[in-house]
């Protein structure tokens, strides 16, 4: 496999700790980055296989550890997929005598156009979403992410307004955290892009299409920004985590935290998470999880053994 393009100076974190890398750009989608033996060797890495650990020692900075669950089956439970079908189907009910909903797309400026037609063609290999002659259709726009980076929106505020309402009920923050007491060692799971994992309804798609410059598209997967969508995700959660709610995990939509009262049994406790995930066939970003920590924020709250606090 050869690579024409390099990026320079790329910041990567591990366990909290910012580092630099030269990354080389790869036609594959299995795994956000890979960090070979001569990034490991240039920062001085140790590896302890018995203890799951790796201990980092760069040049310019002071040592740190790493600590993973160490399993095989990690890597195929936080990668990337495309869509299929799930536990869960997700469908879009619109009030009585809604008619489509249209709109002209927006004006955009040259890079974003520009940035359209990548994630465009993203979206089309992943198969995420396909060309569309419904005569639904309503407009996309970027939103900046932190980093700078562009996150393609679409704009459903017309459709979610002729929605019927899911009444499936969230869970309260405050009772989630009451199953927190005596846990020592938290690790957490974000299954964002788990929104794409859930397949519409075949009746629906033509519902939920977009316009843009370079055509009319449709999603076949779950898309954020659909009024429904966090409640549809949430009850798929319950279901999938049925057995293993409020003893050992607790989950709010999207984030799942795993917490235990001793490394002996959280490593246990994710395995059997983590096989959950796959006999779902739900994936998460790897870049989007944290492994093994004394002191977790989740949901606007520091959680450690000594409590749980707001986060500032």
């Amino acid at each position: 496999m050869l690579s024409k393009e390099k990026v320079k100076a790329c910041q990567i974190e591990i366990a909290g700790h910012v580092i630099e890398v030269t990354l080389l750009v790869l036609d594959m989608h299995d795994f956000d980055v890979i960090l070979g033996m001569d990034w490991l060797a240039a920062n001085h890495a140790s590896i302890d296989c018995s203890r799951k650990e790796v201990t980092f020692n760069p040049p310019l900075m002071a040592n740190f550890k790493f600590k993973g669950e160490g399993s095989r089956s990690l890597p195929k439970v936080i990668s990337a997929m495309r869509a299929r079908n799930c536990l869960v189907g997700f469908s879009i009910e619109l009030e009585p005598g809604t008619v489509p909903i249209f709109r002209a797309p927006n004006i955009m400026a040259p890079a974003e156009l520009k940035e359209l037609k990548v994630q465009l063609q993203e979206l089309l290999d992943k198969g995420f979403i396909r060309p569309s002659v419904s005569p639904s259709g309503v407009p996309v726009l970027f939103v900046k992410k932190k980093d700078g980076s562009m996150r393609l929106c679409i704009d459903y505020r017309e459709l979610n307004k002729v929605t019927v309402q899911n009444k499936y009920p969230l869970p309260r923050i405050d009772d989630l955290f009451d199953q927190l007491q005596g846990a020592t060692v938290f690790s957490k799971i974000d299954l964002r892009s788990g929104y794409h994992q859930l397949r519409i309804k075949d009746s629906d798609v033509p519902k939920i299409t977009f316009r843009s410059r370079y055509g009319h598209y449709e999603f076949i997967i779950m898309s954020f920004g659909l009024t429904n969508a966090p409640i549809v995700f949430m009850d798929l959660m319950n279901r999938v985590f049925r057995e293993l709610l409020d003893t050992f995990v607790i989950v709010f939509i999207d984030d799942i935290l795993i917490y235990s009262k001793t490394e002996a049994e959280h490593k246990e406790h994710l395995r059997m998470v983590l096989e959950t995930l796959r006999a779902n066939e739900l994936f998460a970003k790897f870049s989007k999880c944290e492994f093994w920590l004394k002191q977790v924020s989740f949901l606007g709250h520091v959680v450690s053994k000594a409590g749980i606090s707001m986060d500032p």
